[in-house]
């Protein structure tokens, strides 16, 4: 065998190996093989996408409400005219910094509804209030911002869509199931494609461990652990993290040995399903066709969408901080009179 190739079979062999050095923290007690395994290189690609913006001046106290100023304000009619120019400005730089206002406005009128953009920022505002205001279990006090998905894009970079429906084949081995290929979801497994319809869109059962050693205490099929399997690395993917981070490798299914971020996934898992079914399956129609995905349906977000990559996004940076308007929904500052009266039509200054 000559050295050529020896080294093109090394090489080979290596292929799916990662070059040292390879550091680990142990989270767990010794010996329950519970550590977390970095690469010190991809961290540090991550640290430089992951930064967080820098923030804007907060707003001045007081002042009159945005909505008796602006028109057709319906979500933001809470806020002061300082508090809704200073996130309007955030917004254009998080959402549109190429495109500026009139990614979502008229330039000659800034009231008009005419851009879909516009009505599904709207509905966005909403779902990011609802976040921070009602998923504290999965968000804790660094809440969200509109730049913890989509980071200066028009479209956050990580969303999904139903999977188009296959063609059945006609050789022998008929239609792959949804799987039984390399998948990017499931981290280039050959495990399901799409665990999310069923998961963070639907509700089934991803729990499908058995407590008995015969069929009679478990009804769930191996195909079903495929499916959650492939959610599983989908989220250890996301997170950047192993299956430790959340669950004692004594016992995955073990809920009294799991750490508290198996908790706080749960709820996560949740959110997600209610953001999917509450916020953006709803405006489907809102979209035009482009924006769609093969079967018709609106992008939708799984945990890839925030943390991407990183166990908590963009480091845990506290985005509700500079933006507490974002945090809940208050009164309106509208007077009763105002807030009943119709909108004026004439051209937003």
């Amino acid at each position: 065998m000559t050295l050529r190739v020896i080294l093109m079979f090394a090489a080979a062999l290596l292929a799916g190996c990662e070059r040292p050095p390879i550091e680990t923290v142990q989270r767990g007690f010794r010996g329950t093989g519970m550590a977390e395994i970095y690469n010190p290189r991809t961290l540090a690609v991550k640290a430089e996408l992951n930064q967080p913006p820098a923030a804007t001046a907060p707003a001045s106290p007081g002042g009159p409400a945005a909505a008796l100023v602006y028109q057709n304000v319906q979500v933001l009619n809470d806020l002061s005219i300082g508090e809704f120019s200073q996130l309007m400005v955030s917004m254009t730089a998080w959402v549109a910094p190429e495109q500026g206002c009139t990614y979502c406005h008229d330039a000659q009128n800034f009231a008009l509804d005419d851009k879909y953009t516009k009505v599904v920022a709207r509905k966005m505002l909403q779902m990011t209030r609802k976040i921070n205001a009602d998923y504290k279990s999965h968000v804790a006090e660094t809440g969200v911002t509109c730049y913890t998905c989509h980071r200066g894009n028009n479209i956050p970079a990580n969303i999904w869509f139903k999977a188009a429906p296959e063609q059945r084949s006609a050789g022998l081995l008929g239609d792959r199931a949804g799987q039984n290929t390399v998948s990017t979801v499931a981290n280039l497994s050959s495990l399901p494609e799409d665990p999310f319809t069923p998961f963070l869109l639907g509700s089934e059962d991803i729990r499908v461990h058995g407590t008995t050693a015969l069929p009679t205490g478990n009804k769930h099929t191996i195909k079903q652990a495929e499916w959650t399997y492939s959610l599983m690395t989908h989220m250890s993917t996301a997170l950047g993290v192993n299956c430790t981070y959340c669950h004692n490798s004594r016992s995955f299914a073990d809920w009294n040995a799991s750490p508290p971020q198996r908790a706080t996934a749960w709820y996560g898992i949740r959110m997600v399903r209610d953001l999917n079914n509450q916020y953006l399956e709803p405006i489907t129609k809102v979209f035009p066709p482009h924006r769609l995905g093969p079967t018709g349906d609106v992008a939708k977000a799984n945990c890839q969408t925030c943390h991407q990559g990183l166990f908590k996004p963009l480091y845990g940076a506290a985005m509700v901080k500079n933006h507490p308007e974002l945090a809940t929904q208050r009164p309106s500052l509208l007077p009763p009179a105002a807030a009943s009266a119709p909108v004026a039509d004439v051209a937003l200054q």
